[in-house]
């Protein structure tokens, strides 16, 4: 089942217009890699995430992707209390989507990307359990754009966007601070694939390798964010993130965007295959026969500067 895009109108309020990044912050997230909003979303919308989310986790769709791409995150109950990772949430749930696409988020993520144009890249849903000891709560260190080596786009970011409160207890999002700009050394086929597909202990050693290169400190940076806030972070950004250790779960999605210049590569690999990202499979085609990372199905405009008054 498909559906016609959401109509989103992009102006802001005046109250709107305050909570917007100012060009010191701006300044200060081109330098840090990573920033933390005011409040963006009411106490009633995040209570409308949790909803939706528990309507999701009951089987509530309102539609499926037509096909199932080969690396999608896709928990299910037969998986167990395991973190759960839910892809393309923004498609499957239009009460989470209408929420996410608030203009707001939009305009932030133009401001912190300098651009003129946000798109939605992807969407996750998480729910991290109140289990101490449970290993799948555990991100590793890594940065997004490892394995979004098919856009062109050097500019994309996450905004992570928690359901509650949010602090280091219950295994927050964690930056290093500033290694955004970072020169890599040791790139190799296997950092174009998923945290989930590798050894922590060698993105451990990636970590630290790539910090000694570069002469720099690994200065980790435990988000603590209030409900209604979020955290955004540039996809060069080094992040991950710890055990749920408080007696409630860890809610949140994580919303990747990507700026209106973003467009498919080809990234060839050294046994000649060429990197492929999941929306390869669902999105439409260019004129050129490329996957169109603009498909509004599934890539929707969330903010376009001067669109409107």
């Amino acid at each position: 089942m498909t559906t016609s895009p959401m109509t989103v109108h992009f102006g802001l309020s005046d109250e709107d217009r305050f909570l917007l990044p100012t060009d010191a912050e701006v300044e200060e997230y081109a330098r840090r890699g990573w920033y933390l909003t005011r409040k963006l979303f009411t106490d009633d919308e995040v209570d409308q995430l949790v909803e939706a989310s528990e309507r999701f986790y009951a089987g509530g769709r309102d539609r499926a992707l037509p096909v199932r791409p080969p690396r999608l995150a896709y928990w299910e109950p037969s998986h167990g209390p395991v973190q759960r990772h839910n892809d393309y949430i923004h498609y499957e749930s239009d009460d989470i989507a209408r929420i996410l696409r608030k203009p707001l988020v939009g305009a932030v993520a133009a401001r912190l990307a300098q651009a003129d144009e946000i798109r939605v890249f992807q969407s996750t849903l998480i729910y991290k359990p109140p289990i101490a000891g449970e290993p799948s709560n555990v991100v590793p260190w890594h940065f997004d754009k490892h394995y979004w080596q098919s856009s062109t786009s050097e500019r994309m970011l996450t905004a992570f966007v928690p359901f509650h409160d949010c602090a280091e207890e219950m295994g927050t999002i964690t930056m290093v601070d500033g290694s955004h700009l970072w020169k890599e050394i040791g790139t190799d086929d296997t950092t174009t694939r998923h945290f989930a597909d590798r050894d922590k202990g060698d993105l451990e050693r990636k970590l630290a390798d790539n910090a000694e290169y570069n002469n720099a400190e690994v200065r980790k940076i435990p988000m603590i964010i209030p409900k209604g806030h979020l955290s955004f972070h540039h996809c060069r950004t080094y992040h991950g993130s710890g055990p749920n250790r408080s007696s409630r779960p860890r809610r949140a999605i994580s919303f990747h965007l990507q700026d209106g210049e973003n467009e498919y590569r080809r990234f060839g690999l050294s046994d000649g295959s060429v990197v492929a990202y999941n929306h390869d499979v669902l999105v439409r085609r260019t004129a050129d026969g490329r996957p169109d990372y603009a498909d509004p199905q599934y890539c929707p405009v969330l903010w376009r500067t001067g669109s409107t008054a």
